[in-house]
């Protein structure tokens, strides 16, 4: 762990598929099949045009890149350094315009607390130490009337066989090791921790991901994969 709320293990493993992220047929390729379903939750809730949108671990920018050609004025923020070069790259390559920073959160939230209109972040908080801090800073980052969406997998008996067993070890849809069951978060626990933050939590919903069709859709059940869309009063 270090002092940025990040452990250098999940950094450098991340930081590896770093030349491959925008591959839609390499190891990111259940991100490639969600990122459609994860930009319509944010911008059927929360118009994205014109808003100042902070995407927190942004990685190589997927979300970050399809939330700027949605209209959003995007910042993209991630400890991983390959990471934030290699969406500096893409951005270049296709003309969107996202501002990357590699810096954490608690310093980003000191500088820049109440400045955006969303803030979005997916599948981060299942990777980190302190990830209540990591919603905290998120909360700060709002304006009043901001709003917050996070997403990440829920620490179930299902979750361990179909995120970490099926995906990782059976089918191999993701790297061996990029889940680890002890880290995931209940749903109970992310709507406390934003509760705490003083965000309203509006949403609670399940995501299903089909890895044989390679679609997603939302759910009912937050059972695995779930959204939690929360607003600053």
């Amino acid at each position: 762990m270090s002092d940025n709320n990040a452990y250098t293990d999940e950094l450098s493993k991340f930081a590896r598929l770093a030349e491959r992220w925008w591959d839609p047929e390499g190891e990111m390729r259940p991100l490639h099949d969600i990122n459609p379903l994860r930009l319509d939750f944010v911008d059927t809730r929360e118009s994205l045009q014109g808003a100042r949108v902070l995407d927190v671990g942004c990685g190589a920018g997927l979300l970050s890149e399809a939330m700027a050609a949605a209209g959003a004025e995007v910042t993209g923020i991630d400890l991983a350094e390959d990471l934030i070069a290699a969406g500096r790259a893409h951005a270049a390559e296709t003309g969107v315009a996202v501002d990357y920073e590699c810096v954490s959160t608690r310093d980003y939230a000191n500088d820049h607390a109440g400045e955006f209109d969303i803030v979005t972040c997916m599948e981060m908080l299942e990777h980190v130490p302190e990830p209540q801090v990591i919603v905290d800073d998120c909360a700060r980052l709002l304006r009043p009337g901001g709003a917050a969406f996070f997403s990440t997998i829920n620490r179930s008996p299902k979750a361990w066989l179909l995120a970490i067993a099926g995906a990782e070890y059976v089918l191999g849809l993701l790297p061996q090791g990029t889940h680890d069951y002890a880290k995931l978060i209940r749903p109970s626990e992310l709507a406390a921790w934003a509760r705490a933050s003083r965000l309203d939590v509006r949403e609670i919903t399940g995501m299903h991901y089909n890895p044989f069709l390679h679609t997603a859709r939302l759910t009912a059940r937050p059972d695995v994969n779930y959204f939690v869309y929360a607003r600053k009063p």
